[in-house]
């Protein structure tokens, strides 16, 4: 971005050159942020700023043990780093909404969790509660057995039961479970979810024998296209790896150690 804000500075000789304003010169780049840009332009691969990183993050608490405490303390986190959402239980949407009720951090909630394996119509009707009770977003977890039998049809609708059942309230992401698929799974995975109507294909519940990978995350972005999202999951705990994801294609990281992970170096 070669302009400069009027009365203030021109940017240096790197970033004219290379674009890389977001990396080299955040503080001059939050200028012109506050100056009116609404986008500043930076060479593939450079990845937002560390301190940028929260817009990104599902701020999440999913163990069976959580308590109504602890899910007050999240949306305390959330609140005061301004992640995107707090991902939690059915069970604790209510008191989630409630916490962020003022504030413009999302609800999350896991639908079909961890396994994937209940019935459509039970998923469906799963997340017509939870969007009822506030959530703004649903992590549906598909029938891995069925994808990897090759029952891509019943895939297809098991997804499209969910995405009706949330309608326009709440975008639905679908988690393929990538650890327990080969790539050409994974590949028909992302694309039954994106026929589907679904918002985002996700890596991995973090209950697996594996999370995300840098390499899963960028077929799923080359196989869905710059039009869907794609949220990485698993094993998400420190800046260094959440700035890996989000260069390879990630608009997503679902993460616990969140607070660490915008907080790293600082």
């Amino acid at each position: 971005m070669n302009a400069s804000v009027p009365g203030t500075f021109r940017l240096c000789t790197v970033c004219t050159e290379h674009g890389c304003c977001a990396v080299v010169c955040e503080d001059r780049v939050r200028l012109f942020a506050d100056a009116g840009a609404a986008r500043v332009s930076a060479v593939p691969g450079i990845g937002p700023v560390k301190g940028d990183l929260a817009r990104f993050i599902d701020h999440t608490l999913l163990r069976p043990e959580a308590s109504a405490e602890e899910v007050r303390r999240l949306c305390a986190e959330a609140r005061r780093y301004s992640f995107a959402t707090v991902c939690v239980n059915p069970t604790w949407v209510g008191l989630a909404a409630e916490e962020l009720r003022a504030s413009p951090v999302g609800v999350c909630s896991v639908v079909g969790f961890p396994f994937g394996n209940h019935r459509s119509a039970v998923k469906a009707f799963e997340t017509s509660r939870v969007v009822a009770l506030g959530a703004t977003e649903v992590d549906m977890v598909i029938p891995v057995g069925a994808l990897r039998a090759g029952e891509d049809e019943a895939v297809r609708d098991d997804i499209r039961a969910v995405v009706e059942a949330a309608g326009r309230r709440a975008p639905v992401k679908v988690i393929l479970e990538t650890a327990y698929l080969d790539d050409d799974q994974k590949i028909r995975g992302a694309r039954l979810a994106k026929a589907a109507g679904a918002a985002f294909v996700k890596t991995s519940t973090g209950f697996g024998p594996g999370g995300a990978t840098v390499e899963d995350v960028r077929l799923l972005r080359s196989v869905v296209g710059p039009g869907m999202g794609v949220k990485a999951a698993g094993g998400i705990r420190d800046t260094e790896t959440a700035q890996r994801m989000v260069a390879a294609g990630a608009d997503r990281i679902g993460a616990s150690a969140s607070v660490k992970i915008v907080s790293d170096g600082k």
